[in-house]
């Protein structure tokens, strides 16, 4: 479990096949490696990896088949030039952005960014071909004002249209001088994942138990969840 808040930038080298091995920049690598052990998640651009080998500078790391398919690990020549990177949450931590699982659902692709006086606003899209997987995963999950983690970064959505087709934020100077968005180029690949809290409520509503009691999910308005007292 990862919170979204970048901790290092880093580079990626494939080792052929299914391995990578990830160095942070050196003015920031003792906040990755200073108590990184064997087994340990990191969050590689929003992607839980496990750390297979410790090196000097970084680590090594396999990536699934399924991880190559559905991420830009797999498409490496069109993301970003760094990569960020998160060791997982402890027990007791502060959560300053929201909970990110590691699990990214697909990939999107930037629009354009427009920096303004105290900002700037990105604009995500899905690549042509890949439109029917975003519709599928990540759509109907983005609401205005939820969070959502690109690359890896905790983010509030500020925009998105009702199809879910795109969607901005509003990417204050710190995250974006912290973080790899400020290297990302028109047509970049970026890794998404949606509010886990989504998710699960999807489930939940799509799995509901009848009963001689229930309701259709239709039938609950907010006069009736008033009427037994939830406002």
């Amino acid at each position: 479990m990862f919170t979204g808040l970048i901790q290092s930038l880093g580079t990626l080298q494939p080792l052929g096949g299914d391995r990578f091995q990830l160095s942070c920049l050196p003015d920031k690598a003792a906040v990755i490696l200073q108590d990184l052990a064997i087994g340990d998640s990191v969050a590689v651009d929003g992607i839980c990896l496990t750390v297979e080998e410790i090196l000097s500078q970084g680590f090594v790391a396999t990536a699934s088949d399924e991880t190559l398919s559905r991420t830009t690990l797999g498409q490496r020549h069109q993301a970003a030039t760094y990569v960020n990177l998160e060791t997982s949450i402890r027990v007791g931590s502060k959560l300053g952005g929201h909970f990110v699982t590691g699990h990214i659902d697909g990939i999107g692709s930037l629009q354009d960014s427009v920096k303004t006086s105290n900002s700037w606003i990105m604009c995500f899209t899905a690549p042509a071909s890949l439109q029917k997987s975003w519709q599928r995963h990540i759509a109907r999950f983005l609401v205005p004002k939820g969070s959502i983690a690109v690359n890896g970064v905790s983010l509030t959505i500020a925009e998105c249209d009702p199809q879910g087709s795109w969607f901005k934020v509003a990417v204050i100077p710190h995250s974006y001088a912290q973080t790899n968005l400020s290297y990302l180029q028109p047509g970049s690949w970026v890794n998404l994942e949606s509010d886990i809290l989504g998710k699960y409520v999807e489930r939940l509503l799509g799995y509901q138990v009848p009963s001689a009691n229930s309701l259709p999910i239709n039938d609950i308005s907010p006069e009736f969840l008033a009427e037994h007292g939830y406002l």
